[in-house]
């Protein structure tokens, strides 16, 4: 298959997603190049456009799921083939790469973060499609950031172990997972209690979702409109001390610091680089630390962001490829489920539109999804 010189894709022009005619990505030692059928947006990507994050005419987009069309040097030949369906995250909008994005006609692909489709793996067709086992293309570009980085919080940072379905708690204390219904949220549930993580798994979402998270694992469900959210969630939960912000606004933050242990050391965990400095004065706790993981450190290099630069983190980047050759059968057997995707046609004209439609805050519970067929 003869590949062309240059491409379609949605770059940063100004403050807004642009498609523009570019030249296809460098291929690095190690990578698949994939012409997507699917692509999934996320907060970063148009916060790397709103915030400045991402250079100007760099290549938007973090998930996708394709095809393979041609091999970088030093791919394992007996794990990837040309033609093999794949699917993974790149750092869409990067300081380090700024001529690779997901939103676009062709995609350079860490093979070691891929994940394999099953065989028989097809387009819905629909609209809309109910949460559910992997075997669409979109529902495939729903995982790759928010499962990898729920993956990284509960194995790299809390130090779970890989014991499928284990007879007893790995921990004797709660999980309480703030913003439970998003796409970060719904996979933290399901992980932490297939690998039974913790006696409880405690989330906070809108009251609507409660049935779809209790389904996925949630032993108990707080919705965050309540004005007494954080007086409930206390008086029944006095000592929680793995708490995961998966929202991560700073006011989000404020609340999951309150419900924390009074005395027991606790972690609050959050994924926008928020730091205990965001928490208020009179709120702050000596046994409450606040931390934060960003998944692009598991590309295995340095990563620009925040106005700072988070240093290459081997360890990290392990961990990472150990979780997706772990959790890559599961979803072949459908142990585990995609979240529900609202599906938008037309390829880049539809990855436009969702960059704009989260921004502009229209997803719950679901995962937007762009289709190239």
């Amino acid at each position: 298959m003869s590949l062309p010189t240059t491409m379609q894709a949605v770059t940063i022009q100004g403050k807004e997603p642009v498609i523009k005619t570019v030249p296809l990505p460098n291929l690095p030692e190690g990578y698949l190049l994939i012409k997507p059928k699917a692509v999934a947006g996320n907060p970063t990507d148009w916060k790397h456009i709103e915030f400045g994050m991402g250079p100007q005419g760099s290549l938007v987009g973090c998930d996708v799921a394709g095809e393979i069309v041609k091999l970088g040097e030093n791919v394992d030949g007996s794990e990837f083939h040309v033609g093999d369906y794949v699917y993974g995250f790149i750092h869409g909008a990067s300081v380090r790469t700024p001529d690779n994005g997901a939103f676009a006609e062709y995609v350079a692909l860490d093979s070691k973060l891929s994940f394999h489709t099953p065989k028989d793996i097809h387009f819905s067709g629909k609209d809309n499609i109910p949460e559910g086992a992997i075997d669409t293309f979109e529902g495939a570009a729903t995982i790759p950031c928010s499962w990898t980085t729920a993956g990284v919080t509960l194995f790299y940072h809390l130090n779970m172990k890989y014991l499928w379905e284990a007879a007893k708690p790995q921990y004797d204390t709660p999980l309480l997972v703030w913003g439970a219904a998003t796409a970060l949220g719904q996979p933290m549930i399901q992980i932490a209690k297939k690998y039974h993580g913790f006696s409880k798994i405690i989330a906070v979402a809108s009251k609507k979702h409660a049935a779809q998270l209790k389904t996925y694992g949630a032993d108990e469900v707080f919705d965050y409109h309540d004005a007494d959210v954080i007086q409930q969630i206390k008086t029944k939960y006095p000592n929680i001390v793995h708490l995961l912000d998966c929202v991560s606004s700073e006011q989000t933050l404020n609340q999951v610091y309150q419900c924390a242990s009074d005395n027991a050391k606790a972690t609050v965990i959050n994924y926008m680089g928020l730091t205990k400095d965001n928490i208020k004065p009179e709120l702050q706790k000596d046994n409450v630390d606040v931390a934060s993981t960003v998944i692009y450190l598991s590309l295995g290099f340095d990563v620009p962001l925040f106005g700072t630069v988070l240093p290459n983190d081997p360890a990290y980047r392990a961990h990472v490829v150990e979780f997706i050759k772990e959790i890559n059968p599961h979803f072949l057997k459908g142990e585990f489920h995609h979240i529900p995707v609202k599906v938008y046609k037309n390829g880049l004209e539809g990855a436009v539109q969702i960059v704009k439609d989260i921004q502009a805050g229209k997803t719950s519970g679901e995962k937007f999804v762009s289709v190239f067929n």
